[in-house]
C-alpha cells in the first residue's frame, strides 16, 4: 500500500529533517479526535537526515515501520559511525497495529573467554583503560542479528531492498558534516594509533573537513555480504574472519565460535501504568524499563501536575525518586539469563509506596545512606564526574497502519573502542565497560554496579538504553528514547512527565531543559537553562551538590499533539553536530 503524495516537513534549516505524510483519519490504531481531519501516516525521527530519508522512502514503497527501522539502522552504520553501527548492539520495542507488544534484545555479549577479573590488575585494582579502548573492550556484536531477526519476523520487505541504500552510501560516499569532523578531530591522536581506523576516517592522518566526501569501501563490501547471505554474511565467512583477525591483533577475546553462537532474544516487555497511560519498555539487560517504571510509580504518589515545572518541589521530588530507583538499579539489575531479577517486585506500585512516603517527609537522604546492597564501596565515587557524551543513537518510527517501533543502538563511547575491523570497515564496540568490572567501583559514566552485572562468559552487560512506547486507551501517543548513557532514563522520564502531567505538546515536552541524578555520584546535574540562580541557591542550601551539564539527553520522539489532533515528529534539537542535529 502506498502513501498519498505529500511534502517534506522541515524542522529547521540546519537541523534534523523529518518527513511527514498524511492520509484521511480512518485507522483505529492511531488516535483521532473531533479536531482532526487527517493524521500522520508515516513518521521517521532519527539522528541523521540521510537515514531519516531512507526510512521515509521505505514507507513510501509500502514497507511497514519495522522495514523502515531496519533500513534506518543499517543506514546509520554508514552515515553516523560514532554511534550507528554494525559492531554494537541495542534494543527494539514494538507495538504493532493489532495490539501486539514485544521487544527484541540484541545487546552485545561477553565472549566465552571472558573472566570476572579480566579488567583488574594483580592487586585487584580496576584498570579502566582495558575496558574503554582496544580489543579487550569489545563484546560480541548483536546489531546485525537483531535487525535481521526483526525483519524476518515482523517486516515485509527483502534484506536486499533495505540494505541497498546504505550500501550505495558507503560505496559512493557521504558528505562530512560539522559534527563528524568535530568528533573525529577530538579523537585524532587515538585514531592515528590504529591503521585501519586512520586509513578510513582520516585524510593524510588529518580529520576530514566539512564538505569532504567520505567513502567507506570496506564497509560497502561488508553490507553486500549481508545482502547476499543474511546474518551468515556477518557472523560467518569473510567478515567473521576479518573480525577475529582484528581481535587477535589487538588482544581481543572474540572468536569465530562466539560470532556464530550469537542470537538475539525476543522478550516480554516491561509494562507500567502511569496515571492511565501504559508505558511499554525493555526488560533487562536494559535497565531502562524497570528503572523508568519504578521512578514513575514513586512519582504517581505526588500531585506533579500541581507543581510548577522547574519549581523546587518538582526538582526535589524528581531527584529523590531517581536516587531510589538508581540505587535499585545497582543492587538488582543484570542479564536475566544469568541472574534472577525481581522484575515484578521492582515494578509493583506497592514497592514504590514506602519510597514515596520517605520523600514526603521532606528529608533529603544522602545517597550513601541508601544502601540497598552489600557491595557498595564509596571510596573514589564521590569525586567521579560524568564525562559521558551522547554516544548512543535512538530513532522512532510509526507507519500509516499504526505499527510503532522504538530503537536504541550503541557502540558505547563515541566510535566505540576506536578500532575499525581491518578490511570490514566498521568500529568495534567497547561495551565490556558496561559490566561491573569491580562491584562498587564506578565505570566510565560514574555508574556504580553490583554482583548482578559482573563479567561472565556469554552474558549481556547491563544497559541504560530506554526505548519506550506510550499508549492511552490502546492508542499510541508517544514513541521516544535517547542517547546519554546513565542519563537516558531520566531524560525519557522527563519527556513523559512533561507530556502527561504538565500537558505539554510533544515538541515542548522534548524541548524543556532537564535535570539528572543517578544515586552515585551524589550530584544533581542540570542543563544550563534548567535552574535559575535562585533555584540553585535553594537546592544547594538543602544539601544538593549541583553540577552543570550541557546536555542530559537527546530524545528523538514522535508524539500525539493534542492541539492539532495529529501524531507529529518531535526531534530533540540540542546542540548542533550531536544526536538529533546534522548539517547538510
Amino acid at each position: 500500500m502506498l502513501f498519498k503524495k505529500s511534502s517534506p516537513f522541515v524542522i529547521y534549516k540546519r537541523l534534523l529533517i523529518i518527513f511527514v505524510l498524511t492520509i484521511p483519519a480512518c485507522n483505529p490504531n492511531i488516535p483521532v479526535d473531533d479536531r482532526s481531519e487527517f493524521h500522520s501516516a508515516g513518521i521517521v525521527v532519527s539522528a541523521d537526515s540521510l537515514a531519516t530519508d531512507v526510512g521515509l522512502k521505505i514507507l513510501k514503497k509500502g514497507g511497514n515501520a519495522v522495514d523502515a527501522a531496519v533500513a534506518v539502522g543499517f543506514t546509520l552504520a554508514v552515515t553516523y559511525p560514532r554511534a550507528g553501527n554494525l559492531g554494537g548492539g541495542g534494543f527494539m520495542v514494538l507495538r504493532l497495529s493489532d495490539g501486539t507488544k514485544t521487544t527484541i534484545d540484541f545487546r552485545e555479549k561477553a565472549p566465552e573467554k571472558a573472566t570476572r577479573d579480566m579488567f583488574l590488575d594483580s592487586a585487584g585494582n580496576h584498570i579502566p583503560e582495558l575496558s574503554e579502548e582496544g580489543g579487550l573492550a569489545a563484546g560480541v556484536p548483536g546489531s546485525v542479528a537483531g535487525m535481521l531477526y526483526a525483519l524476518d519476523k515482523y517486516g515485509t520487505m527483502s534484506v536486499e531492498e533495505l540494505i541497498l541504500p546504505s550500501y550505495k552510501l558507503a560505496k559512493e560516499g557521504i558528505i562530512v558534516t560539522s559534527g563528524m569532523s568535530e568528533t573525529i578531530s577530538q579523537r585524532l591522536d587515538i585514531f592515528r594509533k590504529y591503521p585501519a581506523t586512520s586509513s578510513i576516517f582520516l585524510k593524510d592522518l588529518l580529520p576530514y573537513k566539512v564538505g569532504d566526501r567520505l567513502i567507506q569501501a570496506d564497509l560497502s563490501e561488508t553490507l553486500m555480504r549481508i545482502m547476499e547471505e543474511g546474518a551468515k554474511g556477518f557472523y560467518e565467512g569473510k567478515t567473521a574472519e576479518l573480525f577475529v583477525s582484528t581481535m587477535n591483533n589487538y588482544g581481543g577475546l572474540i572468536t569465530i565460535s562466539d560470532l556464530r553462537a550469537y542470537r538475539p532474544v525476543e522478550r516480554v516487555p516491561v509494562i507500567g501504568n502511569y496515571r492511565g497511560y501504559e508505558i511499554i519498555g525493555m526488560q533487562p539487560p536494559s535497565s531502562g524499563g524497570i528503572v523508568l517504571t519504578e521512578m514513575l510509580n514513586i512519582l504517581e504518589n505526588f500531585d506533579i501536575s500541581g507543581m510548577e515545572r522547574g519549581s523546587y518541589s518538582f526538582n526535589k521530588t524528581f531527584t529523590e525518586a531517581a536516587k531510589h530507583a538508581y540505587a535499585d538499579r545497582a543492587a538488582y539489575l543484570g542479564d536475566m539469563d544469568f541472574y534472577h531479577v525481581p522484575v515484578n517486585a521492582l515494578t509493583a506500585k506497592e514497592y514504590a509506596q514506602p519510597k514515596a512516603d520517605t520523600i514526603k517527609t521532606g528529608k533529603i537522604i544522602p545517597s550513601k545512606n541508601l544502601k540497598y546492597w552489600n557491595e557498595t564501596r564509596l571510596d573514589s565515587v564521590e569525586n567521579v564526574l560524568l564525562n559521558e557524551s551522547t554516544e548512543t543513537t535512538h530513532y522512532s518510527v510509526i507507519d500509516k497502519w499504526g505499527n510503532a517501533v522504538s530503537v536504541s543502538t550503541t557502540i558505547n563511547a563515541y566510535y566505540g573502542s576506536k578500532i575499525v575491523v581491518d578490511g570490514a570497515g566498521f568500529f568495534l564496540n567497547n561495551e565490556m565497560d558496561d559490566f561491573a568490572a569491580k562491584p562498587g567501583v564506578p565505570n566510565m559514566y560514574g555508574l556504580v554496579q553490583g554482583e548482578a552485572n559482573i563479567v561472565e562468559p556469554g552474558k549481556r552487560m547491563l544497559s541504560s538504553m530506554t526505548p519506550t512506547i506510550v499508549e492511552k486507551n490502546g492508542k499510541v501517543v508517544l514513541i521516544t528514547g535517547s542517547p546519554g548513557g546513565s542519563r537516558i532514563i531520566t531524560t525519557v522520564a522527563q519527556v513523559l512527565i512533561n507530556y502527561i502531567d504538565f500537558k505539554m505538546e510533544p515538541v515542548e515536552a522534548v524541548k524543556r531543559p532537564r535535570i539528572h541524578h543517578q544515586w552515585l555520584p551524589d550530584s544533581l546535574y542540570y542543563e544550563p537553562d534548567a535552574l535559575d540562580s535562585e533555584m540553585k541557591l535553594k537546592l544547594e542550601s538543602s544539601g544538593y551538590d549541583l553540577k552543570e551539564k550541557d546536555i542530559i539527553g537527546i530524545a528523538q520522539t514522535i508524539g500525539w499533539d493534542r492541539s492539532t489532533g495529529r501524531l507529529v515528529p518531535a526531534p530533540d534539537m540540542r546542540r548542533n553536530g550531536y544526536g538529533g542535529t546534522v548539517e547538510q
